[in-house]
């Protein structure tokens, strides 16, 4: 597979990636995409040394969010783009939102040590360079510690849903997201629908504010891209694209640039933001 020209889902040091913001954007320009976009779970702090990168860099950067929504059960994750970052709205609800990830790690921690594993706040904080704590973070640690071998089993044995120690994360349902973005001025696009196959809450979350879907990522097959840019036409959505690049050791095969859009893409992105 070649490279996209826009890669508009990836994630860095500041929630669950590998690589800096900094380290992120240069490596999509030492590649030679023309875009990159930066969608940290629950949080914006890269959003500043993204950019400063992406100016000596001169590629485009589109300053996102992720957000982990639930709706029926499922998993919904809405990305939003280029909210207005001074909005104490958005910024009290994404506090509420990392402080809910903080206390589910104690409570995980806490299943650990009545299955006789001993795991330190300290050893997690090792691993999560920013303010966004996650399982991948916990997984790692669990890997350092020597009871797995690597982030899959972590999930597969202990923290992954139905696992001994797995603690169901304080959502959001995707119209509270939707809304969120839409009010902080930003652009709303679910993401990776296919995963969870999301059809029938697409009509439903446009009248809620959503204007795009995700139609290449790394876990879509030519199916669901096909189903999902359909689905954009009907509705006059726009279509987006990306790897939810982390970083090999975080996700083995997801290659930066391997999935994503057409560089046009960001241009629909900040035409919708400017009428918000």
């Amino acid at each position: 597979m070649g490279l996209c020209e826009v890669d508009l889902h990836c994630h860095t040091t500041a929630s669950d990636g590998l690589l800096t913001p900094n380290e992120l954007v240069r490596s999509a320009a030492v590649l030679g995409l023309k875009g990159i976009g930066i969608t940290d779970h629950d949080t914006i702090q890269g959003w500043r040394e993204a950019e400063e990168a992406a100016d000596v860099c001169q590629i485009q950067l589109l300053k996102g969010i992720e957000l982990n929504t639930d709706w029926n059960g499922k998993e919904v994750h809405i990305l939003g783009y280029e909210l207005d970052d001074s909005s104490n709205y958005l910024n009290q609800t994404l506090k509420s939102l990392r402080d809910a990830r903080k206390k589910r790690m104690l409570e995980i921690l806490d299943r650990f040590q009545h299955l006789g594993i001993t795991i330190a706040v300290k050893e997690i904080q090792k691993f999560a360079k920013g303010e966004s704590i996650g399982r991948p973070h916990i997984a790692q640690a669990l890997i350092e510690q020597g009871y797995v071998n690597s982030i899959k089993e972590a999930f597969d044995c202990y923290i992954g849903k139905g696992g001994p120690a797995y603690v169901p994360l304080h959502k959001l349902t995707p119209e509270a997201g939707i809304k969120l973005i839409r009010e902080s001025h930003g652009v709303a696009v679910l993401a990776h629908p296919g995963i969870n196959r999301l059809e029938e809450g697409i009509k439903p979350w446009i009248e809620a504010g959503l204007q795009g879907i995700e139609v290449s990522h790394s876990e879509h097959n030519q199916e669901d891209e096909l189903r999902y840019r359909s689905l954009a036409e009907k509705y006059n959505l726009v279509m987006t694209g990306g790897s939810d690049f982390h970083g090999e050791e975080r996700k083995p095969g997801v290659k930066l640039g391997h999935w994503g859009a057409p560089e046009e893409v960001i241009q629909q992105i900040l035409v919708l933001a400017k009428g918000n």
